[in-house]
């Protein structure tokens, strides 16, 4: 039987480069044992963080280590970097790309055009669920519960110094303390300030100004954190609910991906209508972005008041050992391999549903 080749494209433009490479790794490693090692050969297609690609001993290296190639600033012969347009022996493209360049429709649209099957959300779903302002305009049109937020643009924060002492101000008024300080456009919870005065909200959304042009400010809220798995297209399912405890202040990016740094607790140790409430949410929200594939879907439960309130929706979670997201489908009866295995058949799917479309 001829095996599927499959593109596992990993690394990237962003700050979650090393985490990409790590969730490739994983997969690689899926795809090689029950029930796919008759069924798939990947190929590993690695792109450096100055955007420079490699395919072949340099890629296959890096995903064996688990390391980036370092970037030297040395001329690439043209030679050297595969254009994706004329790879043309890939069956089936499994992009990895965690952040900016990867995850926010950029990529995806390169394999829409070149009209191939790819695993995860379109152009659409993935732009939306990257941006978080646009993601929070979504679900608030489906009429799904979020917390209080307010949209700043990096040109209130760095233009006239007389606009920035009033934004801060209106922030005071409608979020108040605490209040989360987050980039518009970046994942793994880079680039998020937690404040409580007045002087750390000045401070944070500078900060934030460094990262992206929109900024989203959220208020802070008293509430255990549970997350849930989406698999699928049209007819999306959803997993068991999981619970995320931790050490730190908040869940920042060292707690994520530090090991004994989060406590995950799957399933979560709540009411099953709570359970049940969460998992109609999060297709709710799969569905509202037009996502595809697979999505992670995080919530606030405040205890106190039985309210579950929608966070976000990620469309290409991580795919590491401490990954919620797989955790979530093996605690479901998914395992790892399989779950993998179904992504790819998904993405077939929906490649063969658009070719037919009229």
């Amino acid at each position: 039987m001829t095996k599927l080749r499959v593109g596992l494209l990993f690394g990237g433009c962003s700050g979650e480069h090393e985490v990409s490479i790590t969730s490739a790794k994983a997969i690689a490693n899926a795809l090689s044992i029950d029930p796919n090692p008759s069924k798939y050969e990947v190929v590993p297609i690695y792109i450096e963080k100055n955007g420079v690609w490699h395919r072949g001993t340099e890629a296959e290296a890096v995903l064996e280590s688990g390391q980036p190639l370092t970037v030297t600033g040395e001329v690439i012969p043209s030679d050297r970097i595969p254009n994706p347009a004329t790879v043309k022996d890939i069956d089936l493209w499994f992009p990895i790309l965690h952040g900016p360049n990867g995850e926010d429709g950029t990529v995806q649209g390169m394999l829409t055009l070149m009209q191939v099957p790819y695993v995860g959300s379109g152009v659409l779903g993935s732009a939306v669920g990257m941006d978080k302002i646009a993601m929070k305009m979504a679900f608030s049109q489906a009429g799904i519960p979020q917390v209080r937020y307010q949209a700043v643009r990096r040109s209130q924060v760095w233009s006239n110094p007389c606009i920035f002492p009033k934004l801060c101000d209106d922030l005071d008024a409608a979020l108040g303390y605490p209040c989360f300080v987050k980039p518009a456009n970046l994942g793994s919870s880079v680039g998020i300030s937690k404040v409580r005065s007045r002087q750390e909200l000045e401070t944070a959304l500078d900060a934030a100004a460094t990262y992206d042009r929109r900024i989203i400010v959220e208020a802070g809220v008293e509430a255990r954190e549970l997350e849930c798995a989406v698999l699928g297209n049209d007819y999306p399912k959803a997993s068991v609910v999981g619970e995320i405890s931790y050490n730190s202040d908040f869940y920042d990016y060292e707690t994520k991906y530090t090991d004994g740094k989060a406590n995950l607790m799957i399933p979560a140790p709540i009411d099953t209508a709570i359970a049940s409430k969460v998992r109609d949410m999060a297709i709710e929200a799969f569905l509202a972005v037009d996502a595809a594939g697979l999505a992670r879907v995080d919530f606030f439960y405040i205890e106190k008041t039985g309210e579950v309130l929608l966070n976000e929706i990620n469309t290409l979670p991580g795919f590491t050992a401490l990954s919620m997201y797989p955790q979530l489908w093996s605690a479901t009866g998914v395992s790892f391999p399989e779950l993998v295995n179904q992504l790819i058949e998904l993405a077939l799917e929906r490649h063969t549903q658009a070719a037919e479309a009229p």
